[in-house]
């Protein structure tokens, strides 16, 4: 989902705090270049661990999950939420996961934990109705049967029957100005701002019963690239990003997210006076523990020690995030069956897999499993891992661990149009993970771009507590959100092709040998270079175009300078990789690598 992106980048910025002056002007976000080709350094062992997966990973099993997960909009406690958890469980179980308590075990062992309420919000109408004026009748504007998630989470039933009140449009909706000369108080308010600010003006501080919101990204789109539907006008298109407004008892009230066809109708008619609407509305809350699913593969040789793969249960989406979902499911199934065939070796590092409510579930793991979490070498967050790419626009993407490229922003490595939160320069610290995974990914026959950090999903949760943490995501999806987010535009071959890149390179970091080691470092050397060559080159090029050519050249030092202390770090963390520990000829190897690394 990537919620609360500034909230949660928050969390990070106790470690990392302030942004750095960007060395490229601020513009519209540009598609990434391929990165570095790195694959031909991988290690035998991930190569062949690649193919052991790509044919046991089930595409049609993922597929048929996210169809499942398909039918809820899922909130934590609700009954949606509970089923998929539940589903997923009942996969893992009839592929060898055994259920249990938590604790340790001798082999492949699921569990559910529970903790703190959740209030379970669900609905089963939610309809918003032009109502008649003369001789123009009832005109269904937002349905959950049309639009599916048009009702703002939170927002409390109607009365039986429904309920008919004016509807007031404030324009923008986020300033008091907005509000001037407008009788609100028992009416329902259009208005462009985000549902919880027209919430906070509208029904907070003015008295409105409800709120109809139309904000929406400016990527969105109301339908696939080429299609009918992406040609029509915009006041005609049929596409909403849904949202939520605060939990209220007191108040009771509601919110909508309107199409700009909804809004445009609404509008129309208020051009011709005053006008009303219905609203009916059946929601209800089933406060609950909120469950979260673990499932672990012990490691063999040191089972304290782990790699940590998440996703996220909750949204209504099938992209977002039941792809991650059932992706996250089917590689820990294809792991374990081969390990079990023979063809995989039993990791050192106990594998651990988490399926939960984004961001709080992650939260609750360490602050429950303190020793645990102090032992996590590295995470992966999965989440919007199914995307149809031809249709939702968005190739796959590595949300990179922190590096240079989160701290300044640089031509090679653009942000996406989720944008990039505050990090420090200082803060950074160089790992392995980020090339390693790139790499793996690239011997898989897709496209693979990568981003600089930019927080809002489980990875910034372990990336607060000093984990290396990568996102494997799509982005720009032009259905982010929306009421299309449906298995429509989902690709079980693209479940199938991160489920593989992940597990890969996961078994790779739970069992990689000394020998697997050094081919990591000549991995790692090989990225090093090729950064610094493409650093100098697109340095050379801003210096010269820079206005203070001597601030610019500063600048471009520090960058450099940067590079050599990530990657010297993410080269010292190669010995520390093996389970079993490093042999001589790993430290010479990463010794050597480090002493070349300082001379370029």
């Amino acid at each position: 989902m990537r919620i609360a992106r500034i909230a949660v980048a928050g969390v990070v910025c106790l470690c990392v705090a302030a942004v750095v002056a960007p060395s490229v002007p601020a513009g519209a976000p540009q598609p990434a270049p391929a990165p570095a080709e790195l694959s031909r350094y991988l290690p035998a062992a991930a190569s062949s661990a690649i193919e052991v997966l790509r044919a046991r990973v089930d595409e049609r099993a993922a597929m048929d999950l996210v169809v499942f997960m398909d039918r809820y909009w899922r909130n934590a406690a609700n009954e949606g939420f509970n089923a998929s958890l539940d589903r997923i469980k009942d996969r893992l179980e009839a592929s060898g996961f055994a259920a249990r308590a938590a604790g340790p075990a001798d082999g492949p062992s699921l569990w559910v934990e529970a903790f703190g309420r959740a209030n379970g919000w669900n609905h089963s109408v939610g309809t918003l109705t032009l109502a008649a004026d003369g001789e123009t009748p009832d005109e269904v504007l937002l349905s959950r049967e049309r639009h599916r998630v048009a009702l703002c989470m939170n927002s409390f039933s109607t009365p039986p029957g429904g309920l008919v009140a004016p509807i007031v449009d404030v324009g923008p909706g986020a300033a008091a100005a907005d509000y001037e000369g407008r009788d609100v108080g028992g009416a329902v308010v259009l208005g462009d701002a985000g549902a919880g600010r027209l919430w906070q003006m509208a029904v907070v501080q003015r008295g409105a019963i409800g709120v109809v919101s139309t904000a929406m990204e400016s990527y969105v789109r109301p339908g696939p690239p080429g299609s009918p539907e992406d040609s029509t006008p915009a006041r005609e298109w049929d596409v909403l990003q849904w949202g939520s407004v605060p939990y209220d008892e007191t108040r009771r009230a509601f919110g909508f997210k309107a199409t700009p066809r909804a809004a445009a109708r609404i509008r129309a008619r208020l051009a011709e006076g005053p006008a009303r609407v219905k609203v009916a509305i059946a929601s209800s809350f089933a406060p609950g523990p909120v469950r979260s699913l673990v499932a672990e593969i012990p490691g063999a040789v040191k089972p304290d020690e782990r790699v940590l793969l998440v996703a996220h249960i909750q949204e209504p989406g099938a992209n977002d995030n039941a792809s991650g979902c059932a992706t996250l499911a089917e590689l820990a199934r294809a792991i374990v069956q081969g390990i079990r065939e023979q063809r995989i070796p039993a990791p050192g590092r106990t594998l651990t897999f988490l399926w939960g409510d984004e961001i709080r579930a992650s939260r609750q793991w360490i602050a429950d499993h303190p020793a645990e979490a102090k032992q996590v070498r590295y995470m992966f967050s999965l989440d919007m891992t199914g995307e149809n790419t031809a249709l939702t626009g968005g190739p796959f993407l590595i949300e990179k661990a922190p590096d240079p490229t989160a701290a300044w922003s640089r031509p090679s490595d653009p942000h996406t149009e989720w944008g990039g939160g505050p990090v420090k320069a200082e803060s950074l610290k160089g790992t392995l993970l980020n090339d390693l995974f790139l790499a793996v990914c690239q011997r898989l026959p897709w496209t693979v771009r990568t981003n600089p950090y930019e927080g809002g999903s489980d990875h910034s949760v372990f990336l607060a507590a000093g984990v290396p943490s990568v996102l494997a995501w799509h982005f720009p999806d032009r259905f982010y959100h929306t009421n299309l987010d449906r298995p429509a535009m989902t690709d079980p071959a693209e479940m199938r092709h991160v489920g593989v890149g992940v597990a890969a390179t996961a078994l790779l970091l739970a069992g990689a040998t000394p020998r697997d080691a050094r081919d990591v470092t000549r991995l790692i050397e090989q990225a090093a270079s090729s950064r610094l060559v493409l650093e100098r080159r697109q340095g050379a090029e801003l210096v010269k175009a820079a206005s203070d050519k001597a601030a610019a050249a500063a600048t471009e030092a520090a960058v450099i300078a940067a590079w050599r202390k990530w990657y010297g770090e993410a080269l010292r963390e190669v010995i520390d990789l093996p389970p079993a520990g490093a042999d001589a000829d790993l430290w010479t190897a990463v010794e050597g690598a480090i002493a070349r690394l300082a001379k370029q």
